[in-house]
């Protein structure tokens, strides 16, 4: 099973972040513009949240609150689930899964140097699937 370290190595080196203190619209923006479903909340280099489109369509939109007059410490998640550079696939596919979230910010000496998505996730079980399969295909017409 692959580490959290191969799946980084496997994709962009990119890690959108915004600050807590900015309004609610520039983060949506942010996310439009990177075509992402969260990002990260960050004072300086340290993690202090994140924010998906979950936590927008439930904490602005169905609450009437503006985009513009709120900050995204006000509706962000605080209590981020983190993974490291040696974690595997199949424990943060768990993780996702019990906890119910997408995205999962990768700290090495607590510092966020990737985040990895259920789809890096996912993809990566598809392939190691293929892969086994291919094997046990070979090993059955041999």
């Amino acid at each position: 099973m692959r580490t959290v370290r191969q799946l980084l190595g496997a994709k962009a080196p990119e890690i959108f972040a915004i600050d807590p203190d900015s309004a609610v619209i520039d983060a949506i923006r942010l996310m439009a513009e990177k075509r992402i479903g969260a990002v990260l909340v960050m004072q300086g280099t340290q993690l202090v949240g994140i924010l998906s489109e979950r936590d927008y369509a439930r904490k602005i939109v169905l609450q009437g609150r503006s985009s513009s007059d709120t900050p995204v410490r006000a509706i962000m998640t605080s209590d981020v689930v983190s993974i490291g550079l040696d974690d595997n696939a199949d424990h943060c596919m768990q993780l996702v899964t019990d906890r119910r979230i997408r995205h999962l910010p990768v700290l090495q000496n607590g510092e966020v140097v990737g985040v990895v998505s259920i789809g890096d996730l996912v993809k990566a079980v598809i392939e190691d699937q293929q892969v086994e399969l291919d094997q046990l295909q070979r090993y059955i017409a041999s």
